[in-house]
């Protein structure tokens, strides 16, 4: 089964991608699922997965978050519940586990999109080793290196901040059955294999583009 296990919509302050279009972009690249890891909330997951009920749309819908840890960011799969940002990596997953979610490393050495580093003696689920965001793939090799040498299972993700990236980067996960339950037990298991390509660098610029803007925006009060 195919999973794109890092998708933003429209609930990540830095996103526009609405609910729908995300669904009809993931069944058109033939993902069996997506996970949707919003920053900080799990609204937007939620959302996606009343609207595919709502819409018959044949796609699973794992509710996440990315929560921003002290250190840097964290995937929780499989949460209903907001996870308090700032928390150091150790508590943060801490609180993740108590609420039953299963905990992913993303883009670890990506410092631009707050990457946490090193995380050997993390008790994380899976390292995400592809993210296809990365300008570049040093960083995407670096965390291959690292947990394969750590023994993390491998997972990829698209990190998709526009509908038309969803299913760029997924994960083909050895699921007994196609359910979120499953399907995050695979994970757990190291039945994975990271698959996909990196995101068009100028999609990547644009987007750079406009976080820039927003960040002036804010610091300084200017309409941009």
């Amino acid at each position: 089964m195919k999973y794109d296990l890092h998708v933003h919509s429209c609930y990540s302050r830095d996103s526009k991608a609405e609910p729908e279009s995300i669904l009809r972009n993931a069944k058109n690249r033939g993902l069996d699922g997506i996970a949707i890891c919003d920053h900080d909330t799990v609204e937007g997951g939620l959302v996606c997965a009343e609207i595919a009920k709502k819409l018959r749309i044949d796609l699973i819908v794992i509710p996440g978050i990315e929560v921003s840890s002290s250190k840097g960011h964290i995937l929780v799969l499989g949460v209903k519940t907001n996870i308090k940002p700032g928390l150091s990596p150790e508590e943060t997953i801490k609180q993740a586990k108590l609420l039953g979610g299963t905990v992913i490393i993303p883009h670890p050495f990506k410092r631009s999109s707050h990457g946490i580093g090193k995380f050997e003696g993390l008790d994380a689920d899976a390292i995400e080793v592809f993210n296809s965001r990365c300008l570049f793939n040093t960083a995407n090799e670096k965390a291959k290196k690292a947990a394969r040498r750590l023994g993390f299972p491998a997972v990829a993700g698209s990190d998709a901040h526009i509908p038309e990236m969803v299913g760029q980067a997924y994960t083909e996960i050895a699921a007994e059955e196609n359910t979120v339950e499953a399907v995050l037990r695979a994970i757990g298991e190291g039945k994975t294999l990271p698959c996909g390509k990196r995101t068009p660098v100028l999609v990547i610029l644009l987007q750079m583009g406009g976080s820039v803007r927003r960040k002036l925006k804010k610091i300084l009060g200017l309409r941009i």
